[in-house]
């Protein structure tokens, strides 16, 4: 695994708020008040100092709906979008391993099965998995 990579995609997004206010953001851009009633539990202050630094990240773009007030609504950006993936990966674990009964996590809609995350290469069209040698971060192995 790509420890460097991963350390960066950390101090972007490593903390609980950040990876759930991106989920919010991810269905579409929200108010100030409408972020923090969908994100349940988060106080205004740690709300202010996530969008903050998401927005330095380049993962979230503040515009102005008012100008007197100034009052802002919140969107992903490209960027953000790019994590839709992952962050569905993240729920659907986080609802399978709940200490309680949990979400089932992703599931296809037509026929209810659980979804799988795979690695795939379009162009050899194989499921590849990570090296397990240290000394080769970033390859893939069939």
């Amino acid at each position: 695994m790509q420890l460097d990579a991963l350390a960066r995609a950390a101090a972007a997004v490593g903390d609980r708020w950040s990876l759930v206010i991106l989920g919010a953001l991810l269905d579409g851009p929200l108010r100030y008040g409408e972020l923090q009633e969908r994100v349940a539990g988060i106080s205004s202050n740690v709300l202010a100092q996530r969008l903050t630094a998401l927005e330095s990240a380049g993962l979230v773009v503040a515009e102005p709906y008012s100008q007197r007030p100034v009052r802002l609504q919140y969107a992903a950006t490209t960027a953000a979008t790019e994590l839709a993936a992952p962050l569905a990966a993240l729920a659907a674990w986080g609802g399978r391993h709940a200490g309680d009964a949990g979400e089932p996590g992703l599931r296809h809609e037509l026929c209810g099965t659980p979804l799988e995350v795979r690695w795939h290469c379009p162009t050899c069209d194989v499921d590849v998995a990570p090296a397990a040698a240290a000394d080769e971060p970033g390859v893939f192995r069939v």
